[in-house]
């Protein structure tokens, strides 16, 4: 199976905390991989990690071919980011959000309209502010920013949380179209109904490590799980590490970079003309 990420004793700090202890995980191109574990387990670590978001102490990583500790600004725009929080700026509108979403990556107008009509804000509520939009309908409007943007890799964290029955139907066929197209989809999810229905496939986190998390290797093909792998860094001494840098909160949606370096800090600069004047 042709990999889209694979992680082998990865190691990563926050300050002296382990955040990721030795994981090894592969994620298989086209599949749509649940992450299960208790709260602390890692799994929201492992997945700034796979957008590049978490540098690695030590191990080695590759998604998508890149290194996301060394090529991380390679990686960002191939990857979708979907949190805790939607990432929408309240006082546009849905369309508004999704226009600046495309704009800012530099792709073709016409992906923000496709990516709406497909979770179904059209009409007056796409002109909506997102402020007064419900919780399912503001999780609407990231999903069409990601939609619009078709990144290769898809990771959210406990995505269904909040929505309703049809919201949470949308978000599976949604996710299901991804993995049928060749895009993979990685969740963080704590719900059984999301592991039956839309998992092909199903780690468990403990620890900040993945107890079951590399795909079987056919023989002479190369190292299975166990065997020696490259470290960045000698692991010993671990106790007298300095304090690692803070880590910036992680951004929730959209290609992870782009609202930050498209905008500068400064929405009202960045957005273009024409999506500040949707009717």
């Amino acid at each position: 199976m042709e990999l889209s990420a694979r992680f082998r004793s990865a190691v990563a700090f926050a300050g002296q905390y382990p955040l990721l202890a030795g994981a090894d995980l592969d994620v298989g191109t086209g599949e749509i991989l649940v992450l299960r574990g208790a709260n602390g387990a890692g799994k929201t670590s492992l997945l700034r990690a796979l957008a590049g978001l978490l540098p690695l102490f030590a191990g080695e990583a590759m998604v998508l071919g890149l290194d996301p500790t060394v090529d991380a600004r390679r990686l960002r725009p191939q990857v979708g980011l979907l949190g805790h929080h939607n990432g929408l700026y309240e006082e546009l509108s849905a369309e508004q959000n999704v226009r600046f979403a495309v704009a800012a990556a530099r792709l073709p107008k016409g992906r923000a309209g496709e990516a709406l009509d497909r979770v179904g804000l059209t009409g007056r509520l796409a002109s909506v502010p997102v402020a007064k939009l419900s919780a399912g309908q503001r999780r609407r409007v990231a999903l069409a920013a990601l939609l619009a943007r078709r990144p290769p890799l898809w990771l959210l964290d406990e995505p269904h949380a909040g929505l309703d029955a049809e919201n949470r139907e949308l978000l599976d066929q949604v996710l299901k179209e991804v993995a049928s197209f060749g895009g993979t989809v990685v969740l963080a999810s704590h719900d059984e109904r999301t592991w039956d229905a839309l998992a092909t496939r199903a780690v468990t986190m403990s620890g900040g490590a993945v107890l079951d998390g590399v795909l079987p290797t056919p023989e002479g093909s190369g190292p299975a799980m166990g065997q020696a792998v490259e470290l960045r860094k000698d692991l010993e001494g671990l106790p007298d590490l300095p304090d690692a840098p803070d880590l910036p909160d992680a951004p929730d949606v959209h290609d992870v970079h782009h609202v930050h370096e498209a905008t500068g800090g400064q929405l009202h600069q960045a957005v273009p003309e024409e999506v500040t004047n949707v009717a």
